[in-house]
């Protein structure tokens, strides 16, 4: 078995190879006939939020936002009451709290959780990886009575600050597909980069998305 102490270094290579982590694993869809997904990551330094960003970080003003590097005990609540109201028909409903645990954490490195509180109230975690030159966000999960507060958006745009903060060059969000609405958002945050061909190409946005 490898050095647990080198698997943190070793994951921060392949992530800027287009990897992404699930639990303990490591993986790149790889799909003989379809090269649709595209890893996608954020130039931190350069990012200027967009005028319907500027709206949703203002509709959510009150939300404190505090970086955890332990978890909470009130995190898997939220996380089941976030899978079993807005995704039960995707692959992780039913939730479990082995599910989450098998998913969200690993052996060999810790995640930071961003949370977010309005009056000392849970109502949404951003899950996210430190990484050599970034931060890579692997799952966001949020009250779903404020789904109308684009809280997937807000918790984005909080990551992206935290990267400028600390003069983080890069977040990665994961695979973007074009065709898929449920990624979509992801192209929303400009300017961000795309590994394709073995190599990040960079996508700079049109005046028409500001």
């Amino acid at each position: 078995m490898e050095n647990s102490q080198e698997l943190p270094e070793h994951y921060s290579n392949l992530i800027q190879a287009g990897f992404r982590r699930s639990g303990d694993q490591i993986y790149r869809p790889h799909c003989q006939s379809c090269n649709e997904c595209e890893s996608l990551r954020i130039l931190t330094t350069n990012f200027v939020p967009s005028k319907s960003q500027k709206r949703v970080l203002a509709k959510n003003k009150d939300i404190c936002i505090n970086v955890i590097e332990g978890e909470r005990d009130d995190y898997y609540a939220l996380y089941e009451k976030y899978i079993s109201g807005a995704h039960q028909d995707g692959a992780m409903y039913p939730p479990s709290y082995e599910q989450y645990r098998n998913f969200i954490h690993c052996h060999w490195q810790s995640p930071l959780f961003v949370e977010g509180r309005i009056d000392g109230k849970l109502i949404g975690v951003a899950v996210t990886d430190k990484v050599k030159l970034g931060l890579s966000a692997l799952y966001t999960f949020f009250d779903p009575e404020m789904s109308k507060c684009s809280l997937g958006t807000f918790f984005i745009l909080q990551q992206i600050l935290i990267c400028q903060q600390k003069e983080i060059p890069y977040l990665y969000l994961g695979y973007q597909i074009d065709q898929c609405h449920k990624m979509s958002y992801k192209k929303n945050f400009y300017p961000h980069q795309r590994y394709k061909d073995n190599k990040w190409g960079l996508h700079i946005y049109k005046q028409t998305d500001r």
